[in-house]
């Protein structure tokens, strides 16, 4: 229920969040540091007690250090970053020099040029590791190999065409989603505005057919009386009561016309509690339902607004939480009932004023709560899950 509760656009994560990036990452990362390992073990195999050995030790092990802060500074390209990716490159090319069979371990950094610069920065610095790749494996060939001047080139313009095309179909995904989401968002929004206009009409020609034709009969028969009360005592008392007659039957339609107001959970003498149980979040968070305390009849606006918080809560929990359970507690304490609907999902920081909310579900939980006399709470941190909590006074029973 993270900017969850205030129904709040979710920001879309970085290419580099999405699970299928992360995989490649990794299997990049593995591969460096194996092909790193590799170069250094040749090294030391081919040319034990060589003068160079410390320096190449000591470059081999400050280009690991470099690689694994990496991921720390994220994948956006940024001062911090780019500096990094150059000592990175700077101390690779520096340990091909001294040992071109370090050459290899520009595979990974394709990877990870492609994924830290602009595509043609990004094709630049491919195309130069490239060549440092190529004259390092015609300094170890013995004779001229032709396949050592081409094979790296297309092993690069392979990589390098397969990685542009995943990020332009993920990128064109993205966009799709988005699309998507912003489409339904907008539906359901013309319909939630549909079906209150409909409902609005529907209740403007009730109000218009039984309470105000009520109201102007009622008003017509007062006048008569009010003429004929000198004159005619009895024919007055008569409107007097015809009046009354029709308040009372005005009075049941106006009942009549909150109950189905009421939510249709609630209909058919149905309790908070059965109604909580009946609830959801769709089909992949898990909802469960306690009871505590002694059940206590509440009145129907109480019942009503808990239940409406209830579901909008939930519904937060659905489209923002990332929660895979949400738990609902309905406790009866003996002067208030208290309402409790918490979630396992990625949290986020509560606003600590009323104005810091966005959006209109929290605000609209608020304006419910304090109706009845009652407060709100939220207790929220990233990663730790929701709580939110709606508390009511209730009159001390007679």
């Amino acid at each position: 229920m993270n900017a969850p509760l205030a129904h709040q656009e979710q920001p879309v994560s970085h290419p580099a969040s999405r699970p299928d990036t992360r995989t490649l990452a990794t299997v990049a990362h593995t591969a460096f540091f194996l092909l790193l390992g590799a170069s250094v073990v040749r090294f030391l195999l081919r040319h034990p007690g060589e003068p160079r050995t410390p320096w190449i030790i000591a470059l081999s092990i400050t280009l690991a250090l470099l690689y694994v802060l990496g991921p720390a500074l994220g994948a956006a390209p940024t001062a911090r970053r780019l500096l990094w990716l150059g000592l990175v490159v700077t101390t690779w090319m520096v340990l091909v020099v001294l040992a071109p069979s370090f050459a290899w371990c520009a595979v990974p950094l394709f990877f990870t040029a492609l994924r830290t610069l602009p595509p043609r920065a990004a094709v630049v610095l491919v195309a130069l590791l490239t060549t440092f790749v190529v004259i390092a494996q015609l300094q170890l060939a013995k004779s001229f190999d032709p396949n050592l001047l081409l094979a790296p080139p297309a092993v690069a313009a392979l990589a390098t065409a397969v990685f542009v095309h995943m990020e332009r179909q993920a990128q064109a995904q993205r966009t799709l989603i988005d699309d998507l989401i912003r489409t339904r968002r907008e539906l359901a929004a013309t319909e939630r505005r549909e079906g209150t206009l409909a409902e609005r009409q529907r209740l403007s020609m009730e109000i218009h057919d039984t309470l105000a034709q009520n109201l102007s009969s009622q008003q017509m028969l007062l006048q008569a009386a009010d003429r004929t009360w000198e004159t005619d005592p009895a024919t007055a008392r008569a409107h007097v009561r015809t009046a009354t007659g029709i308040a009372a039957h005005g009075l049941s339609e106006a009942r009549r016309l909150v109950h189905d107001l009421a939510p249709p959970e609630l209909a058919d003498g149905a309790g908070l509690a059965d109604a909580l149980r009946t609830l959801d979040a769709g089909p992949d968070i898990e909802v469960r339902f306690h009871l505590e305390g002694t059940p206590a009849p509440l009145p129907d606006r109480v019942q009503s607004a808990l239940l409406r918080i209830a579901q909008g809560a939930l519904a937060n929990v659905r489209e923002h939480s990332g929660a895979r359970t949400a738990a609902l507690t309905l406790s009866f304490l003996g002067d208030q009932v208290v309402l409790d609907i918490a979630d396992d999902g990625h949290g986020f920081t509560a606003p600590r004023t009323d104005a810091a909310e966005r959006g209109h579900g929290l605000p609209a939980m608020r304006a419910r709560v304090r109706q009845l006399g009652g407060t709100l709470t939220i207790e929220s941190a990233p990663g730790e899950g929701t709580v939110l909590s709606a508390a009511i006074p209730l009159e001390p029973a007679p």
